[in-house]
């Protein structure tokens, strides 16, 4: 029972491998994305995306929060050109940054050698007295003060 299973298997396995079309070539569907509809929207202006972030803050705004006047087209990517979305750092470039943050790392670092340096080391064996000044440090052989 067991060979003739075992026999059964082995042959659908050679069907198999045989049914296979020898040089299948993949194709490639075309996505959403790939494909440029000018009406893919219904027709709707898509403006311009910047960021709200770097418009006018000070400007005749009818929402001053989002910096839209009344009636003004929304782009698509709102939620991500919003002012509630992440800001886009332009403060400093990239390569001043890292330069910032490689001065700051050498001066803690420098810091840290300056300390070692002049910082005066425990002993490694302390001193020990005669009798190990327990009359100096009030131990229990001392006279207390009344």
């Amino acid at each position: 029972m067991l060979s003739r299973r075992i026999g059964r298997i082995q042959r659908l396995g050679a069907v198999a491998q045989v049914a296979r079309p020898a040089g299948a070539i993949q194709k490639r569907c075309i996505s959403q994305a790939d494909v440029e509809d000018p009406n893919m929207n219904g027709g709707y202006v898509n403006p311009l995306p910047i960021k709200r972030q770097f418009r006018d803050p000070n400007g005749d705004w009818w929402d001053k929060q989002q910096r839209r006047n009344y009636g003004e087209p929304v782009h698509e990517d709102d939620d991500i050109l919003g002012l509630f979305s992440p800001e886009e750092y332009t403060h400093t470039k990239p390569a001043t940054a890292f330069f910032q943050l490689g001065c700051f790392v050498t001066a803690v670092f420098g810091l840290c050698g300056v300390v070692y340096v002049f910082y005066p080391d425990k002993q490694s064996y302390p001193k020990e007295y005669e009798g190990g000044l327990e009359k100096e440090l009030g131990g229990p052989g001392v006279t207390r003060a009344s």
